[in-house]
């Protein structure tokens, strides 16, 4: 179909981006200069290919749903009222997650041929990535509702399309989704937008009320009439005040940015201590309340508290066999990498060989996988090869015939590789694996048969292989305390697991521990503990770490849900102590020292600190991120 011809303005600025890379200052929106310029970056061309990542295999796409299950629950209520606005316009409603990856489509029988002609089609990315300029895509990047109008499109083949999109974000200020009209140019409306803006608000005030359930939350405007409406702001607090959550009018009408919450009592932003709100709206619980901000300006709230429970929280549905893996994501780049690569073999003869530190998670990893694929109904089968001793690997893995050696069961052993059959066979630190034994494992993986020891017939065995290590395989191999033979066999696919330090989602991986270890109790951590535990190097890694947040929910008194440092088992701060106080301003002193050892160097810096408060514990704790406790405990030490 033939589009609307571009107005010389833009026609005239496409020539010339298509001809020099760039437009000139001013000749179209700078959002969408700064699209077109990301879309040539990405080595995509107006006439050519899409991107590498066009289209989810259908089991990606699976996961991608399961991983956005809530998202897709409140959105598709406020999806089918919208799409019933723009009926019979030649259009589409479009939910797309995080990535660009479109989830769910609502549109006109007429429209919706056209759009799988160009895949705007469930499974599709979208991202400019992979497609160029495009509302749904540029939405992502600029992270703000926009309009893309036929040849504002970088792909010629889309330029029969007109798009608005708005984004959704979660309680905590996350970028989760983005709702999106596609239609037909010659139909375009000037008022898409902004009902696609007020829809995608719609979803976030679901979002937000769901999540923040348990908090106490405030519903604000600017006007008592505008409570309850879609423009109302939405604030969730914890039980001693603190602004947890938040819509973004919410954090508009406070004017806070997502950074905050979790950071910012409501004392701070609000003339009204937290006590006397509470006791405001006991005395007219269904009255608006009027407020003021620290600049006098006026606001009117109404508190709604969460009701008592009757009956135990529900505790959350386990996670279903196929979406083991979607369960763990919590949003690092790197991870979800692995994770996706490891989809993508499960039920090929392909073996996998998990990399990192100690404790970054491999088994957790390989465990999911399994659950993930098509042997999910098979064992899984898991042994450390480092934990075994020398004299027993042998019989415990490959098993053993009747009296094969003394001290043998009577009816011998099958051993561990035949009892993975039809299942998947773990080998942790497969690096400290003897040489024989290796000698052994790999006549077993070619030929897919285990002789028990002490003679008898072989068995057929058949296991998918996932092996774990944190040391360098292929320098072993070439030195020859690993067998290269055996290397190449089991290196099918190497996934390299980030360490806790080098992850992104540092606090999203937080809030899923802390759901895990206390489902229903809407824990928190301290802010400032918070940002000094993500600064921690962890050499301990995921384990480490949730260990740590294991005791501190159990230091816990019913009624609290916010995890400070009294909290925190005695080593792990008094790690954290000597960690802050290495990097306090005052410290420098005692850096100068560098024949100090750790605990003299501490010392030091937390005198110095002392000093440069004169003498105020309260604030020495303070800056060096110490309970008053430890501070003492540490000085007297």
């Amino acid at each position: 179909m033939r589009t609307t011809p571009p107005a010389p303005s833009l026609r005239k600025a496409r020539l010339h981006f298509m001809e020099h890379g760039d437009v000139p200052p001013g000749a179209v929106d700078e959002r969408l200069a700064r699209s077109w310029r990301r879309s040539l970056a990405a080595g995509l061309l107006p006439t050519g290919r899409l991107g590498d990542g066009a289209h989810l295999s259908d089991s990606t796409l699976r996961h991608s749903l399961a991983r956005n299950h809530e998202l897709l629950a409140h959105s598709r209520p406020v999806m089918e009222y919208l799409f019933e606005q723009v009926r019979q316009s030649h259009s589409m409603v479009i939910l797309a997650d995080r990535r660009g990856t479109l989830m769910h489509t609502l549109g006109d029988t007429d429209f919706l041929g056209k759009a799988e002609r160009v895949a705007l089609t469930s499974g599709a990315s979208w991202s400019e990535r992979d497609r160029g300029t495009n509302a749904i895509g540029t939405a992502l990047a600029e992270a703000s509702g926009i309009e893309i109008n036929g040849s504002e499109h970088f792909l010629e083949r889309n330029g029969f399309l007109t798009c608005a999109a708005a984004p959704i974000m979660s309680a905590g200020g996350e970028l989760m989704g983005i709702l999106d009209i596609s239609g037909d140019q010659r139909a375009r409306h000037p008022h898409t937008l902004g009902l696609v803006s007020t829809a995608a608000r719609m979803i976030e005030n679901r979002l937000v009320a769901a999540a923040c359930r348990r908090h106490i939350r405030l519903h604000l405007h600017t006007l008592p009439e505008g409570i309850g409406t879609v423009a109302e702001g939405i604030v969730a607090l914890s039980e001693d005040g603190w602004i947890v959550g938040a819509n973004r009018h919410g954090l508009d009408l406070l004017r806070l940015a997502p950074a905050d919450l979790g950071a910012t009592p409501l004392a701070r932003v609000l003339d009204i201590r937290f006590d006397d709100l509470l006791a405001a709206h006991r005395r007219c619980p269904e009255q608006p309340l009027p407020l003021r901000r620290h600049d006098g300006s006026p606001l009117w709230a109404r508190v709604h508290t969460p009701r008592p429970s009757l009956s135990p929280a529900p505790q959350p549905a386990p996670a279903t066999p196929d979406d083991a893996l979607a369960a763990l994501d919590t949003g690092d780049a790197r991870w979800q990498a692995a994770a996706d690569k490891a989809r993508r073999v499960a039920g090929k003869p392909i073996a996998i060989v998990l990399h990192g530190e100690s404790g970054v998670g491999k088994e957790l990893f390989a465990r999911a996988a399994h659950e993930s694929g098509p042997r999910r109904a098979g064992p899984f089968v898991a042994i450390n090869c480092a934990a075994l001793p020398e004299n027993l690997i042998e019989a415990e893995l490959f098993g053993y015939a009747p009296g094969a050696f003394t001290g043998a069961r009577r009816e011998g052993s099958p051993g561990r590789l035949r009892e993975a059959d039809g299942g998947t066979l773990f080998l942790d630190e497969i690096g400290d694996m003897p040489l024989a034994m290796q000698t052994r494992l790999l006549r077993v993986l070619q030929e897919r048969q285990v002789t028990p020891l002490g003679g008898g017939q072989p068995v057929d065995v058949d296991f998918a292989l996932i092996c774990a290590t944190h040391r360098n395989l292929r320098e072993d191999a070439e030195c020859g305390s690993f067998r290269s033979d055996l290397y190449y066999r089991i290196n099918g696919l190497t996934l390299n697991l980030p360490a806790l330090r080098e992850r992104s989602d540092f606090q999203a991986l937080t809030r899923r521990l802390l759901a895990d270890l206390a489902p229903g109790r809407a824990l928190f951590i301290a802010p400032e503990l918070l940002a000094r535990l993500a600064a921690y190097r962890w050499p301990g890694n995921l384990r480490q770490y949730a260990s740590a947040l294991r005791t501190a929910t159990a230091m816990l008194d019913d009624d609290e849900t916010r995890i400070d440092w009294r909290h925190l088992p005695d080593d792990l701060e008094e790690e954290l102590a000597t960690a802050g106080a290495r990097a306090a301003p005052a410290a420098s002193t005692a850096a100068s020292a560098p024949t100090q050892n750790l605990q003299e160097l501490s010392r030091a810096a937390i005198r110095q600190t002392l000093e440069s408060c004169r003498g105020n514990i309260s604030e020495t704790a303070r800056r060096l991120g110490i309970s008053r406790q430890t501070l003492y405990r540490k000085l007297n030490g």
